[in-house]
């Protein structure tokens, strides 16, 4: 029996991937979390053998938690799960340790398999990140500018495109507004940039929203 935790801020999505894994018989969900303080809390008292985490949660984002986990020796596997675009995030979890990477949007039944391939210690991977890898290695592709962002950066960076307000996204990161404005600074200057204008303009161009 593979035991997984979920830790995603919306309740109604981790129902809806719990209900997904309550279906399978060799799989049970043992906990869920809503963020970073939650799934740490949980863990301590719960073991898995699959953590189904999301990038984007308030606090402490889910890249943070496979830095923390990956610093501390954790055994246990992630998968993330998320709807950010594999292109700009898949690769970036992957270095961080993750086993695998599922977009939000995609079949169930491919979380399923996802799962059941992370919790045997195989990396789990898209027929099209496959494709990217391969071109990655094939191609001297020149690094994107947003490449040279921490992952608190560049989720900044998607947030302010994304339309949010910095004090928006300093509640949503449970932040402090001057806190979040540093961050902004910092990709601004990364990607010589001038305003906020600008850099809803890179990251769309650059398939980051």
């Amino acid at each position: 029996m593979t035991r997984v935790i979920l830790c995603d801020d919306h309740a109604l999505i981790r129902r809806g991937i719990r209900d997904t894994l309550a279906e399978q018989p060799d799989m049970q969900v043992v906990g869920e979390a809503g963020d970073y303080g939650e799934l740490r809390a949980l863990m301590r008292l719960q073991s898995c053998d699959v953590l189904v985490l999301d990038i984007n949660l308030p606090g402490r984002s889910g890249l943070d938690v496979l830095h923390a986990l990956k610093e501390e020796g954790a055994p246990v596997k992630v998968l993330i799960v998320s709807m950010y675009p594999e292109d700009q995030y898949a690769l970036r979890a992957l270095r961080a340790g993750a086993y695998g990477y599922v977009n939000k949007g995609g079949d169930p039944a491919q979380i399923v398999a996802a799962v059941r391939m992370v919790a045997q210690g195989r990396k789990y991977i898209t027929a099209e990140m496959a494709q990217m890898l391969v071109e990655n290695l094939t191609t001297a592709a020149p690094e994107a500018a947003h490449d040279k962002l921490s992952d608190r950066e560049l989720q900044t960076l998607v947030m302010i495109a994304s339309g949010k307000r910095l004090s928006d996204i300093a509640e949503e990161l449970t932040l402090s507004p001057k806190t979040v404005s540093v961050y902004r600074a910092r990709v601004l200057e990364k990607l010589g940039l001038a305003n906020n204008s600008e850099m809803t303009v890179y990251a769309i161009r650059n398939g980051l929203v």
